[in-house]
């Protein structure tokens, strides 16, 4: 069964930048949808972005033009840039494989375990 490692999570401060990254455990990877969701204390998950296996890109609105999602199909790895990070950022980070882009948790059969994201103002 395919698995997920998220990676890269860490302390930074307001305006910094971090990358995320999310290992799958074998190649099928490569023909999901790769999806980061966050979470904040007290908040539902919710929908950063997604990378369609076919390279179709989506992003909520409030990290547009400073989050990108990437993948490397060699490295069966895909990617969380982060820049221009703002304190309300700060949450644990998920990465997520399925079969299509969508904004619903429930979308997404396979889940990498989180990695946490601090920005301080």
């Amino acid at each position: 069964q395919l698995q997920l490692v998220d990676s890269g999570g860490g302390l930074v401060q307001a305006g910094g930048s971090l990358t995320l990254s999310c290992t799958a455990s074998e190649h099928t990877f490569n023909s999901y949808a790769v999806a980061w969701f966050r979470q904040a204390p007290g908040k539902e998950r919710e929908f950063v972005g997604g990378l369609s296996w076919t390279g179709g890109t989506a992003y909520r609105d409030s990290v547009k033009g400073r989050f990108t999602i990437s993948r490397d199909n060699a490295k069966i790895t895909g990617y969380l840039q982060m820049n221009g990070l703002k304190p309300e950022d700060t949450a644990v980070y998920y990465c997520a494989a399925g079969q299509f882009v969508q904004t619903l948790t429930r979308a997404y059969p396979y889940w990498g375990q989180g990695t946490t994201v601090t920005v301080s103002s």
